[in-house]
């Protein structure tokens, strides 16, 4: 149950839309398309443009299409509809790209596309990559919905991904993810055994679950969304195993507050860590390192060196590899950090981001 909309797009010669009598004939020519397919389409509006053409047409007022001719030689046309459960599509893809390619014939276009059908409605299937493209999902229920006092939480189900764990509308982890855990964790590169561990954030519980399979001395996880971890232990305990049930163990403790008022308790206690990891929010996409999601990180760094031991490592994940200015600005803040410091990185195309995405390991120089 869900609102169809269906787009297509052509390119044709500005010389021929630019030109008021060529407009026409190019509106003629998409209505007579149109109504081969819906053949009791009247036009309900037309709105007078110097430089364009605008209309809205309509079949039985339940199929509402809108043509657009731009002067710069661009035509759409957006054809929406409400398609009820078990009741077939209108406009099938195959019937749409007939339909494109008819139009495409008779204006002689430069280049034509029509998108398969765009679902809005009961529940969301599009998120944004880390360089906001737009992705679709193949998400079959909205398993759990609620709002935290820091965030929207949504627990998505994919055919293929399990269900996937989304915070204010960004895909975080999901079943199929296991591969992310292990590049952030540094799996079989770095040795646990036997360490001190403070984990940021981590509300799903798939890192600390990860990191106690090392045989760690002790984790700390400091995580201030409490409705976060309740709906991971519920939905995605295939990823968290019991840690979130638990929350305390022999050799873990999970602490829900502040990360960074922690922090300021463990420097003025003396604790000390082999390894911080920032499981936190994403390095942002900006083009300079200014605003709050940025003093944010800038700040993370600092406290986490002052909690890590001279020989000690901070690992976290940076965004997608396609974001390169947002990583260049990140890797700046590094060379910022005093005692200066020392990064590699590594990546992995972490299935439910559909992205390759970069991870740091940060130490003192």
């Amino acid at each position: 149950m869900a609102a169809q909309t269906v787009l297509f797009d052509f390119t044709v010669d500005p010389v021929r839309t630019s030109d008021p009598k060529e407009r026409q004939e190019i509106a003629k020519v998409l209505r007579h398309e149109l109504e081969c397919l819906f053949p009791q389409l009247e036009q309900q509006y037309q709105m007078p443009m110097d430089d364009g053409y605008f209309a809205v047409l309509t079949e039985n007022k339940e199929t509402i299409i809108t043509v657009r001719i731009f002067g710069q030689g661009l035509v759409t046309i957006n054809l929406e509809y409400y398609l009820e459960d078990g009741k077939e599509q209108l406009l099938s893809f195959d019937s749409s790209k007939r339909l494109e390619n008819n139009i495409a014939k008779k204006l002689k276009v430069v280049s034509g596309q029509v998108l398969p059908p765009l679902k809005r409605g009961d529940f969301a299937r599009y998120f944004p990559s880390s360089d906001e493209r737009i992705i679709e999902y193949d998400i079959d229920s909205l398993v759990y919905e609620a709002r935290s006092p820091f965030q929207k939480i949504q627990i998505m189900h994919s055919k293929t991904l399990g269900n996937m764990l989304i915070l204010d509308e960004l895909q975080n982890i999901a079943e199929s993810d296991l591969i992310y855990t292990e590049t952030l964790m540094g799996r079989g590169v770095e040795n646990y055994e036997g360490k001190e561990i403070c984990i940021l954030g981590g509300g799903d519980g798939a890192l600390l679950y990860e990191l106690l399979k090392e045989k760690p001395k002790f984790v700390v996880m400091l995580e201030i969304d409490e409705l976060v971890m309740q709906a991971c232990n519920k939905y995605l305990n295939s990823i968290c195993g019991d840690v979130l049930e638990k929350r305390k163990g022999d050799n873990y403790e999970i602490i829900v507050g502040d990360c960074v008022e922690y922090m300021k308790k463990f420097i003025a206690d003396g604790r000390k860590f082999d390894y911080v990891f920032g499981d936190l929010t994403d390095i942002p996409i900006s083009g300079a390192p200014i605003g709050e999601c940025w003093d944010f990180i800038r700040t993370i760094l600092e406290h986490s060196f002052k909690i890590l031991k001279p020989d000690g490592k901070y690992l976290t994940h940076g965004n997608g590899t396609s974001c390169v200015e947002s990583l260049e600005l990140f890797e700046e803040q590094l060379g910022l950090l005093k005692p200066k410091v020392k990064f590699t990185t590594s990546k992995a195309f972490v299935p439910s981001f559909m992205e390759e995405w970069l991870f740091y390991q940060v130490s003192l120089a």
